[in-house]
């Protein structure tokens, strides 16, 4: 009885281990295929956006992930060119600088309609070169500094790694550009901060000097 026994248990385990390498195997080919499908340029995460923002307006030096979906050969990562352009399999050379995110995707498919039938394209944001302000004076990291969007005054200066013992903190200014004027907007530092004329604290725009004497 013992030995019959045995025999139908090594019996049993002859006919299941076939089934169990081919799960395992299964499973191990499902985890490989899944990995290259991470991988593959059409399969993996969007990079992060710099921006969100769909009223953003492209410039010279902002560089883009370009996605044509089932294209990896058509998807990359392009910087804006100082021309305003970018460089695109098949299209050549794209205007970018003054479109949107959202228009220059339209327009790179309508150029890639002549080659494929309804291209699925995105445009992202990956870097945001092209917007900047400047800050001068009596801080310790002067300098040229990227406008993200939404920045303020207070925001700005808290990228310049606090002031010097000389700064006169009630009388910063922003130096801006205006239909070809230039405007002196004051900023007085210690109001702002303790919750007064909070209004002074205005968003910033490409090409503001902030200057702390």
């Amino acid at each position: 009885m013992l030995r019959q026994k045995q025999a139908v248990a090594m019996l049993w385990v002859l006919l299941a281990f076939p089934w169990m390498a081919a799960y395992a195997q299964g499973t191990t080919d499902a985890a490989a295929a899944a990995a290259a499908r991470a991988a593959a340029p059409d399969g993996g995460a969007e990079p992060p956006a710099a921006t969100n923002d769909p009223n953003y307006l492209l410039g010279a030096q902002d560089v883009l992930d370009v996605s044509v979906w089932k294209e990896p050969e058509l998807s990359r990562e392009v910087p804006v060119r100082p021309d305003g352009k970018i460089s695109l399999p098949l299209l050549n050379d794209v205007q970018a600088a003054g479109l949107t995110p959202i228009e220059l995707a339209a327009q790179i498919r309508a150029g890639l309609n002549k080659y494929m039938t309804n291209p699925q394209v995105t445009v992202i944001v990956i870097e945001i070169n092209s917007q900047r302000i400047y800050l001068l004076g009596e801080v310790a990291r002067a300098g040229a500094y990227v406008l993200l969007p939404g920045m303020t005054v207070l925001q700005a200066l808290s990228n310049a790694g606090g002031f010097t013992p000389f700064s006169n903190l009630k009388n910063i200014y922003v130096l801006r550009q205006e239909n070809g004027k230039q405007q002196k907007l004051p900023f007085n530092y210690k109001e702002v901060i303790s919750g007064k004329k909070t209004e002074q604290n205005i968003e910033l725009k490409a090409g503001d000097t902030i200057v702390v004497p």
